[in-house]
């Protein structure tokens, strides 16, 4: 079973930084696509940013120029670098990492807290 574990949240001032980090249980080549969602309170799951395998990238129109996500094969690691944070991006942050077979395979990390609040 594929474990992820997600790390870096905490409470940041507007105009900050944080840098979340993913880590895999397994070998990251394996997934088709990795990424990060969020879920702010009282809100629906949505896609914060994504990765191919092959290093395709994309991101919500609302983090384009603020965010950055990366990938770390050697350590299995996938990573979000989210600057000039704001209010509205107060959520929890999900690591997620897809397979496409003859279905899709989705794994989930439990979750790490962002606040942005003065």
């Amino acid at each position: 079973q594929v474990q992820l574990v997600e790390s870096g949240g905490g409470l940041v001032q507007p105009g900050g930084s944080l840098r979340l980090s993913c880590a895999a249980s397994a070998n990251i080549f394996s997934f088709n696509v990795m990424g990060w969602y969020r879920q702010p309170p009282g809100k629906q799951r949505e896609l914060v940013a994504i990765i191919t395998s092959g290093g395709i990238i994309n991101y919500a129109d609302s983090v384009k120029g603020r965010f950055t996500i990366s990938r770390d094969n050697a350590k299995n690691a996938l990573y979000l670098q989210m600057d000039s944070l704001k209010a509205e991006d107060s959520a929890v942050y999900n690591c997620n990492a897809r397979i496409f077979g003859h279905r899709i395979v989705d794994y989930w990390g439990q979750g790490t807290q962002v606040t942005v609040s003065s």
